[in-house]
This record gives C-alpha cells, structure tokens and sequence, in this order.
C-alpha cells in the first residue's frame, strides 16, 4: 500500500459505533480507529498480542491501562506497549480518535 486518503476509504465497522482503516508496508502498520459509543462505565477487556505498538490520541479521552496500572490521556497524548503485555482503554469522551502503530503488521488486520 502506498498514500491512503481517508476521504476514499469506507471503513472496516469492528463493533457497534467502531470503525478501523489502515495503511501498512512489509514491517510496520498503522491503523486509525474511531469510537462513538463513549463515555463508557468499564474498560473494554484486556487483550495482548506479539507485536509491539505505539499509539496517540488523536482527539477525545481515555483511561490507558497498561499491566494493571491506569492513566489518563487526551488528545496529543501518546503510549507504547510493549508486545505480549495486556492492555485496554475506557472511553471518556463521546468520541476517541486513536492512531496505532504496530510492529510487525498486525496480519489479523489484514482481509
């Protein structure tokens, strides 16, 4: 994959009001992924997996959760997680824009 306009892309839908699109080379990918069913009252379960990911939040707020331990993030903020260490995110804004970034591409992504 080579320029992505996020005019001509339609979205992957991963859950109700939960959108992806992507762009990747051979080693690395990055995926922006929207949520429009927040604030919501818990975390969304944690998951982990072998890829190591840098993330920014691109507009809205969160609480990261990172290994058991929780921290707040707006819009400018970024994380890292290493790879196989469980992680999760609770909505605190009606939107949440979130860019990731993965190494290697995440191939569970892929169609």
């Amino acid at each position: 994959m080579g320029t992505l306009i996020q005019a001509d892309v339609n979205p992957e839908i991963i859950a109700k009001d939960r959108t992806r699109y992507l762009v990747h080379t051979d080693n690395l990918m990055m995926v922006v992924i929207d949520f429009n069913d927040g604030p919501t009252a818990e975390p969304d379960p944690p998951h982990s997996h072998p890829h190591e990911q840098v993330s920014y939040v691109a507009s809205g707020e969160i609480l990261f959760f990172l290994d058991n331990q929780s921290t707040r993030l707006g819009s400018g903020d970024m994380y890292t997680v290493p790879a196989n260490v469980p992680h999760s995110v609770q909505l605190l804004s009606e939107h949440v824009r979130l860019v990731d970034t993965f190494h290697p591409i995440r191939e569970d992504f892929l169609k």
